[in-house]
């Protein structure tokens, strides 16, 4: 069974290292297992980092739970704009991401948002576009990258 919660601090460890799993596993065509690219890309994915992202004010973090594991981590802001959207290379085309971004739009929505917008990458392109995203934009090349397809969806 699959739960979301808000995650806490003592989720950094775990939160991290889904996070980094589904960049290098799962992301090839983006990174094309490119060192650089890859190391720009991880490099703001520490337990560090993560703490600051799960205290910010203006933003949520959630996780998903399955089997008391953390499978899936994303954020959002309280404007829309979806920040993380990872999913354990474990559990992908299970539905965690699907289930995951439902909450984050659904939080957005609570704190008045009117619609949500993010930057995509190859890799998860179609699954935003099925999940009702429309592009707004070029691909910005983040991190050196084939990504960064800005979208966004309106909530009302």
């Amino acid at each position: 069974m699959l739960s979301i919660r808000d995650a806490c601090p003592e989720d950094a460890v775990a939160a991290c290292e889904v996070m980094r799993r589904s960049i290098v596993e799962l992301c090839a065509a983006d990174h094309s297992d490119d060192p650089e690219i890859l190391a720009r890309w991880l490099s703001n994915k520490t337990p560090e980092n993560v703490c600051a992202w799960i205290a910010r004010q203006d933003a949520t973090m959630l996780v998903a739970i399955k089997t008391d594991a953390i499978v899936g981590v994303g954020m959002v802001t309280d404007a829309g704009e979806v920040l993380l959207n990872y999913v354990s290379p474990d559990v992908r085309f299970s539905g965690v991401s699907r289930a995951l971004l439902k909450a984050l739009e659904a939080r957005a929505r609570t704190r008045g948002a009117i619609l949500c917008w993010l930057e995509s990458t190859e890799t998860a392109r179609r699954f935003y576009r099925s999940n009702g995203y429309v592009e707004t934009g070029a691909a910005t090349g983040k991190f050196g990258a084939r990504s960064g397809y800005r979208m966004t969806k309106s909530l009302l």
